[in-house]
């Protein structure tokens, strides 16, 4: 807390703070100061000690299964679930029933495609994701590794030539013309009677003439918008423009309707401390709400301002006006129930940071609600919120109290705040239908995430014996469980055209040739969404969304058998000695990546972003990948299969080889020679006290350290 302090009914508010919602959130709302802190302190006299009892639940149920794996080394599947449903880890299945969230925007209800994740303290970035609803292919395919190399020289004509035919390709696949194919098309004509292409010097229409939408105009560029499986493609027809030139048809670009949705996130991505940094991140996400945020920035010599995009305003064949979103339809993640924030204290205490994301990332999207004229979100009405790391349905029923709290002291209707659950920790896994009956009222979306669960799952199993290494975890029983088993709850609640069901993030942002190939298996799997790391890999990926009618295999999956408990809680243990150079390999490639991460997050305040791993590759990395290594290495400590001196070492080792990736940094502080920075001492603190870390989560560690780091800078 700063020095200056605002007291509001019993509150102790950062000035900061107190400024930021009396001034800038709170007019144009309807609601008045007074009635927000009077309301957000009854709010934490209800339900703050809940929180703090929730988490005591936490531990103490994770002290029962610590105790059960020590005292019973060789496990028996009927006995372990017998043993956790008798301390009330498991509970009973709720009685069939079908979620019944009222009024959803399309893209979370009824369409399919992907979900961009992204830091909300970053404008730039939280600007580029609301954006990218619509993306060039030529673009995506010609700068990535999807057509080979990406070019480092001059234009490429050949590497042109080649994304033309698989943008082609992929039209023939999803808008084939009557006869012939797009790459042979030598005019394109649009009117009231529908679209003809030419070929062969004949004109022929499409296979599907219905998948005609309209046109569009956007200065020197013609627009002919296609429709297929829901999402829209625009061939731009310019044939002065260079690219057009080229073409016998003057198509110059195939734009695809991408990220539908866009999270923005106040969690894993982001590092906000104290009140300062939470503003920031709210001021952003109001921004965003209000339709107002612009963010100026240099590139190639000249200033950029980035802002939100209009609508697309289509006109139909009939001459009407259909207006299509010219972003993506926005969530917001607030942080889960663990944390707490001395932004706004109680009694001289910190209050649970949980309870401040509900208040205040609702109150700022009233904006949205509010307004008349512009740009919009929610064409619903509605607010949507992911909410993170919830352990079970009675922490699941907790967010919905809170959030009917919420719309009660904002004047909103009940049920206009929408949740997200995140299928991400094992008690809510093993209890998903449960979890979902909890806020059935309010859910729009589950989903799977493999970073943060896999590193509940080792926490949660941790003395039950070393976990095998990485690539033994990624085929383990469990997981398949998992992922499977999340699906089908979903259907089986009724999700199909009521919400998402979603899974994690492509983590290799400059793979989009090995993303194109793998990440299919996600709409394969019935999802109707999965989160992407860049614009880019939200274009790329759409084609999936193209390729498979995720609703039609929602209903040849509905009536398939749900994998067995008993395989959701079998632990992906070690079945026999590992090998010492593995286990050496993954010593140093966990404490490289641990290091790498870490040292942004705690030096410089950086959430989530690209760092290379001990290879060189650029991975994402965020809160969540962090945990899996620090809960790694605590785990094959805790077993004996490395020693605390081989930690410090590795440490030390690749604190020197991520001192060399960030040489070319000026902001970056090296942690070689001397060892004793607050960044080194976090990623030591994560792995040596890993087995102690609530849920062996790495923000207590991380806020610490960040904030110490903060303090000395």
């Amino acid at each position: 807390m700063t020095a200056s302090t605002t007291h509001r009914h019993g509150l102790q508010i950062d000035g900061q703070l107190a400024e930021f919602i009396d001034t800038r959130v709170l007019p144009g709302t309807g609601v008045q100061s007074d009635d927000f802190w009077k309301g957000y302190a009854a709010m934490l006299a209800e339900f703050g000690d809940r929180n703090r009892a929730l988490l005591e639940r936490r531990a103490d149920l994770q002290g029962k299964i610590d105790d059960w794996h020590r005292a019973n080394p060789r496990m028996d599947p009927e006995a372990y679930r017998e043993f956790l449903t008798s301390i009330g880890y498991l509970v009973s299945e709720p009685a069939p029933f079908t979620v019944q969230n009222g009024d959803v925007d399309p893209e979370i209800a009824t369409l399919a495609g992907p979900q961009l994740v992204v830091p909300v303290s970053n404008a730039r970035f939280a600007l580029n994701a609301a954006n990218a609803r619509w993306g060039s292919l030529y673009d995506a395919m010609y700068g990535s590794d999807v057509m080979g190399p990406v070019p480092s020289g001059g234009f490429d004509t050949a590497r042109r030539d080649a994304v033309v035919a698989k943008a082609a390709a992929f039209l023939d696949d999803s808008f084939p013309l009557a006869t012939g194919s797009h790459a042979d098309v030598t005019d394109y004509m649009a009117d009231g009677s529908g679209l003809r292409a030419t070929v062969d010097g004949q004109q022929v229409a499409l296979a599907d003439p219905s998948a005609f939408v309209g046109t569009r105009k956007d200065g020197d560029d013609t627009a002919l918008v296609l429709r297929h499986h829901g999402l829209h493609v625009e061939l731009v027809l310019n044939p002065d423009h260079p690219i057009g030139a080229a073409s016998a048809s003057g198509l110059r670009d195939v734009v695809v309707e991408a990220a539908l949705t866009a999270i923005q996130d106040c969690e894993d991505s982001v590092a906000a401390v104290d009140a300062a940094d939470k503003v920031a991140v709210y001021g952003n996400w109001l921004g965003l709400m209000k339709g107002d945020l612009t963010e100026s920035f240099e590139k190639g010599g000249k200033t950029m301002t980035r802002r939100l995009a209009d609508d697309r305003q289509i006109t139909r064949p009939d001459g009407s006006t259909l207006t299509l979103p010219g972003r993506a339809l926005l969530l917001v993640r607030n942080v889960g129930h663990l944390m707490t924030t001395d932004a706004v204290m109680l009694d001289g205490q910190p209050t649970p940071e949980g309870l401040m994301d509900a208040m205040v990332t609702t109150a700022c999207a009233i904006h949205d609600l509010k307004r008349t004229e512009g740009l919009g979100n929610s064409r619903k009405g509605a607010i949507y919120v992911v909410k993170p790391k919830m352990h079970g349905p009675e922490e699941a029923a907790f967010a919905d109290e809170v959030f009917t709290h919420v719309e009660k002291v904002l004047g909103l209707a009940p049920n206009t705040v929408k949740l997200g659950l995140m299928d991400e920790e094992r008690r809510t896994s093993a209890n998903l239908a449960a979890c979902i009956h909890a806020i059935r009222n309010r859910i729009v979306c589950i989903n799977t995430g493999f970073l943060d669960r896999t590193g509940d799952e080792i926490h949660t199993s941790m003395q039950a014996g070393p976990f095998v290494g990485r690539d033994g975890m990624k085929t383990s029983t469990w997981l398949k469980a998992y992922e499977d088993r999340n699906v089908l709850i979903g259907l089986a609640a009724g999700m199909k055209g009521r919400g998402q069901i979603g899974k994690g993030m492509w983590a290799k942002p400059d793979a989009m040739a090995e993303m194109l190939e793998v990440k299919i298996g996600h709409p394969k799997s019935g999802a109707t969404t999965a989160w992407v790391p860049s614009p880019t890999a939200a274009v790329l990926h759409a084609l999936h969304y193209h390729q498979v009618d995720v609703a039609a295999r929602q209903d040849e999956l509905k009536d398939q058998p749900l994998p067995g408990l008993d395989l959701l809680l079998t632990p992906a243990l070690a079945d026999g000695p590992i090998p010492q150079d593995q286990v050496m390999r993954e010593l140093d490639n966990s404490a490289q990546g641990i290091l790498g991460y870490v040292v942004r997050w705690v030096d410089q305040g950086i959430g989530c972003s690209k760092v290379p791993d001990i290879d060189d590759v650029q991975l994402m990395e965020d809160r969540a990948t962090c945990r899996i290594s620090a809960q790694y290495l605590a785990n094959w400590l805790e077993h004996g299969l490395i020693t605390r001196d081989q930690v410090e070492e590795a440490l030390r080792r690749m604190a020197a080889k991520v001192d060399a990736q960030n040489a070319g940094d000026p902001a970056y502080r090296p942690m070689a020679p001397g060892f004793d920075g607050p960044a080194f001492n976090a990623a030591r603190e994560l792995i040596l006290t890993g087995t102690q870390q609530p849920s062996g989560y790495t923000e207590p560690a991380l806020h610490a350290w960040r904030a110490k780091a903060k303090q000395t800078a």
